[in-house]
């Protein structure tokens, strides 16, 4: 039984009693219904809260036009796969996009209600969901971009990722048993060297450590708990102090994840993630807690986890594991995908690789298991002309949330923005190493301003007594090994004024030179 089982409807907060009164699952079997009857005449919450359930999202900055969000394992995507993406996406012409996440994901816009039934066949049929992708369910799963690919790495996460999901969401169908959770959990599992899906900032997260058993060193996992950011707080993961072998890992996750359902705190939405459970009740009753549902006791972390490596972003020509075999990472703009962008894409991978396409929390996609003989061929390809395998050293670490186009929180413009100020310092500064700004246009921190060398977090600001466009600025934010979130230096620069305080910034911090300065040295 849960804590709240027992509280009265009365007394719950609007979220908690429109759960308490229908699971948001029930939805899946209304989406014939909804489809017929339109948007404009479907219930309220139903509309703008259950829908998510199934990954389908009212947006009240583009009314009548939804935004879809897919459910893909370790950012992994088969050609036919994306050509049904793209399929869904051209058919809302201008409107019609798709954009990559943090998450390894990918969200769809422009989704009209009335096509939901034939968009859901579509998927279903190359073998892909939406189902628990929104509200308070696990969000998409991460784990290393080139999984099976890496000759260093310690671990292939992609079975793994695939079995928590299948766990999680009865194999897509829907899994009843997890969707009320408090608040939405992110997991994420890494068996590479380069903390390649940012563990810090996960509700859960799996990061490799080796364990001495006498004379052998046994492979598995230290766990971090808590990490999370949001509007009224940000923090980065702790050690759970518990080491398990990758055989554990599902059943970890799922103790931890019915620990957080059953007993994590309700009340207030602004307090409901993992780590304010955590705060309550300390971290041993929490370890305790996780044990007796997994009815065993964990082993100590090891001393060290094996997170040695600074992050690669994996943008590039690499040599596979697999002889003779390449993979190669293409910059996406912001993460900006249409139509066009993705039926290209799906013939890449099918014409020079294996039909396989990966995507990377920094918004990027991978075309792995090309052949040398290939390569030449691939890289002369027009589209790397946009998508390139060797942008600018600020293009190529640039990340940006939605923004106010089409996200109702977003407080300012960001992607657009982000790539013409971007574009605009690169023609002004020699760099000598990428520097990564990252862009988020609200304080829910989707662009993860804290992981950034520079965040840029969306505000409204005062200039000459008017409302403006601006950020708060963030700076030192690490990755890879030793990573730590960074903090707030500056707040309010309104967006106009930003180019010249950032061109300052990559002066005095990043080592970048003024052209014209460059050039008279010289």
């Amino acid at each position: 039984m849960t804590d709240t089982a027992t509280t009265t409807t009365a007394s719950l907060n609007k979220f908690e009693k429109f759960k308490a009164e229908k699971d948001g699952l029930a939805i899946k079997e209304e989406i014939e219904k909804f489809a017929s009857l339109g948007w404009e005449a479907m219930d309220e919450t139903d509309r703008d809260h259950r829908l998510k359930w199934v990954g389908v999202f009212f947006r009240p900055v583009t009314p009548g036009k939804f935004m879809m969000r897919m459910r893909i394992p370790n950012g992994i995507l088969t050609s036919a796969q994306m050509r049904a993406l793209a399929e869904v996406v051209q058919r809302y012409g201008d409107d019609g996009n798709a954009d990559i996440t943090t998450r390894q994901n990918i969200q769809l816009r422009g989704i009209a209600i009335e096509d939901l039934p034939d968009i859901f066949n579509r998927f279903h049929a190359v073998g892909l969901t939406t189902i628990q992708s929104g509200m308070d369910n696990i969000r998409n799963i991460t784990g290393d971009p080139i999984a099976g690919l890496d000759a260093d790495e310690l671990f292939d996460t992609r079975e793994l990722v695939q079995q928590i999901q299948d766990m999680l969401t009865n194999k897509g169908e829907g899994n009843p048993e997890f969707t009320n959770l408090p608040r939405k959990f992110n997991i994420a599992i890494t068996g590479g060297r380069d903390n390649s899906v940012h563990a810090e900032i996960n509700d859960l997260a799996f990061v490799p450590a080796f364990k001495a058993a006498g004379e052998q060193k046994l492979f598995g996992f230290n766990i971090l708990v808590g990490g999370f950011f949001s509007a009224k707080r940000c923090e980065a993961a702790i050690p759970l102090n518990a080491w398990v072998p990758p055989e554990d890992v599902v059943a970890v996750c799922r103790a931890i994840v019915e620990v957080f359902r059953d007993r994590g705190l309700r009340a207030n939405r602004q307090k409901s993630r993992l780590m304010w459970l955590i705060d309550e009740w300390g971290l041993e009753k929490f370890r305790l807690e996780v044990e007796k549902r997994l009815g065993k006791s964990f082993l100590p972390a090891a001393p060290k986890d094996e997170i040695d490596w600074e992050k690669r972003d994996h943008i590039g020509v690499y040599k596979q594991k697999q002889p003779g075999l390449n993979y190669v990472g293409l910059h996406i703009p912001v993460g900006r995908l249409y139509a066009g962008d993705m039926f290209e894409i799906s013939r890449l991978a099918e014409v020079y690789g294996s039909g396989e396409i990966r995507l990377t929390v920094e918004q990027n996609i991978i075309i792995p298991n090309i052949p040398e003989s290939r390569l030449t061929t691939l890289l002369a390809e027009p589209l790397l002309e946009r998508f390139a395998v060797d942008p600018g050293l600020l293009t190529r670490s640039l990340v940006s949330c939605t923004g106010a186009q089409f996200c109702n929180f977003a407080l300012i413009e960001t992607k657009n923005r982000a790539l013409a100020t971007i574009q605009a310092l690169e023609s002004e500064l020699i760099l000598t190493r990428p520097v990564r700004i990252h862009w988020t246009g609200c304080p829910n921190s989707c662009g993860q301003p804290q992981v950034a060398d520079i965040g840029l977090m969306g505000t409204k600001t005062r200039k000459n007594g008017k409302t403006l466009e601006g950020v708060d600025i963030y700076m030192g934010g690490k990755v890879g090994k030793d990573a730590h979130l960074g903090t707030c230096v500056t707040k309010g620069i309104p967006c106009e004024d930003l180019q010249p305080v950032l061109q300052n910034l990559l002066i005095q911090h990043f080592g970048a030179k003024l052209k014209q300065e460059a050039l008279v040295t010289h």
